[in-house]
């Protein structure tokens, strides 16, 4: 089979933990397309993929997540032999990781596993969903305690066209604040400069995600945590969906020469989970050894950053809400159109 070389045009609009890599919601927005010189370099390109083959273990199952509340669940598995772990820092570089084939499983952010499996021929199932909603509403004060109060405000957030702005948009219209005549929503690039802007305006609020909450409010002792998106998702929920902002995804290549292994992996991160929630201090001493983020601000982080395994039927229910959410926003942010019912893994 000839080798492709695949060339990534990627609009990435980050959708939570710029700083920390924590980008679960993150949507991206790319195109393959075959490079005219593929034939001439097919070669090399294949004597390169043989030899980095060679320096890893063949026998470990290949591991990719990013820095933030998906790897940060993984903690119990980092130092376990049977994976080997590949941790980065945003989902342009996960991408290619996937589709290329040099992980076999990925925690990735729950809208870009539709567009993966869009984008490559359905190759891609959904485990389990590992990660839901890490984005809150944080203020100077304490003058908001609903969406009402929202009215009249400026909100500052990052993410423009991407899951943070469709998923306020909604959680706004449910509760019946209209996002573009009741409030100011007002974009920037970080969410450093949503944390600066707070500083300026005092009577503002801003968007952010976990694990960035915490570490704002460890620097700055005036903000507080005014509402929990994830919350108000469910409040107004009706077809029973969540905020989910992270998957762990599988090849379906790889899937089907190794579903036992996938099981078992899906059974210790599971375990994981359970082991990071119950004891956020061991994990966090774990999590920053792995320079995932800082140990202090993951001990403090992990109660809030809505870490899950859930799986099957359940899984079902609540990615495909939220997807279809998505879906009637902008197409788009799922990769065009809602993923079939192969998309959702569920074990025999």
């Amino acid at each position: 089979m000839k080798r492709k070389t695949l060339s990534w045009l990627m609009a990435a609009v980050l959708g939570v933990g710029t700083l920390t890599g924590s980008i679960a919601g993150a949507d991206i927005v790319f195109a393959q397309e075959e490079n005219e010189e593929s034939e001439a370099t097919g070669s090399e390109s294949d004597e390169e993929a043989v030899a980095e083959e060679a320096d890893s273990d063949s026998s470990a199952m290949k591991v990719g997540a990013m820095k933030g509340p998906t790897a940060m669940g993984m903690a119990q598995l980092l130092d376990d032999g049977n994976y080997e772990f590949s941790i980065v820092a945003s989902p342009d570089e996960i991408v290619p990781m996937i589709v290329q084939g040099q992980v076999d499983v990925a925690a990735v952010p729950s809208n870009l596993a539709s567009v993966l499996y869009q984008k490559t021929d359905k190759n891609i199932s959904v485990l389990a969903v590992n990660t839901l909603g890490i984005l809150y509403l944080v203020e100077n004060g304490d003058s908001i305690s609903s969406v009402e109060d929202l009215k009249g405000k400026t909100i500052y957030a990052s993410g423009k066209g991407a899951t943070p702005e469709y998923a306020l948009n909604s959680v706004l219209e449910a509760n019946g604040v209209d996002p573009e005549k009741d409030v100011t929503i007002e974009y920037k690039s970080e969410h450093a400069e949503v944390v600066a802007a707070l500083a300026e305006d005092q009577t503002a609020v801003g968007l952010l995600p976990q694990p960035f909450v915490t570490t704002a409010l460890m620097k700055n002792e005036n903000l507080r945590v005014a509402l929990d998106l994830n919350q108000l998702w469910e409040s107004s929920a009706t077809d029973g969906s969540r905020l989910v902002t992270g998957v762990v995804v599988a090849r379906n290549d790889y899937l089907k020469e190794h579903e036992a292994d996938v099981d078992a992996f899906m059974d210790a991160y599971k375990d994981s989970v359970e082991f990071v929630n119950s004891d956020p201090d061991a994990a966090a001493q774990i999590i920053g050894d792995h320079d995932i983020i800082p140990a202090e601000v993951a001990a403090k982080a992990i109660p809030e950053c809505s870490i899950v395994f859930m799986e099957g039927d359940e899984m079902e229910t609540i990615l495909s809400g939220y997807l279809n959410t998505l879906n009637v926003q902008n197409p788009e942010t799922i990769g065009g159109q809602l993923p079939d019912e192969d998309f959702y893994y569920k074990r025999s």
